[in-house]
């Protein structure tokens, strides 16, 4: 018999990044719709993981390097894209975003880049609005390596090691 999760699925989600950041994120580019694929596992952090919230810390305190490539992006830097969180009945799930616009009213919207997993009716590529209080990591490409993505570090250890080296070396700063 299954039972409930003990804990609220955390953080949730936060590790669709491995396929998703590399084959999903990193494709969408200049692309107006979203063509992620969601291969990769689920990885659950818990909402204290000392490691996971420094993470989350570091990303929200470079938030201005994202926002400054985004409003002007040199001509090797593409898809923008922002980790968000989302309430759910169980917690919270931080899922990529892509396809990013700020609103005039001073939030901004962006789409499910992958599959979110506790969020009922919703589904990769709708569109979702939030505020910057809810970001939790943000990223783009640089001359094909990726820039930010603070909240991939502390999961690399999770991944099988061919994986983590792979990603690891697609990273601007690993």
């Amino acid at each position: 018999m299954a039972t409930a999760p003990t804990q609220p699925l955390k953080w949730a989600i936060l590790a669709v990044v491995t396929g998703i950041t590399v084959f999903g994120i990193l494709t969408i580019g200049p692309k107006r719709e979203v063509e992620a694929q969601d291969r990769s596992p689920v990885i659950d952090v818990r909402t204290a993981d000392a490691e996971m919230n420094a993470a989350i810390g570091r990303a929200r305190a470079t938030l201005p390097t994202f926002w400054a490539s985004f409003d002007a992006p040199k001509g090797s830097e593409t898809g923008h894209s922002l980790k968000v969180r989302f309430p759910t009945r169980n917690g919270a799930e931080h899922i990529w975003m892509a396809d990013v616009k700020k609103l005039p009213n001073g939030t901004y919207s962006a789409r499910f880049a992958n599959r979110p997993r506790d969020l009922p009716g919703k589904r990769e590529g709708d569109l979702a609005e939030f505020r910057e209080a809810d970001i939790s990591d943000w990223m783009f490409t640089r001359n094909d390596k990726i820039v930010g993505g603070e909240t991939i570090k502390p999961l690399l250890k999770s991944m099988p090691k061919a994986d983590a080296d792979a990603l690891r070396a697609r990273m601007e700063q690993p």
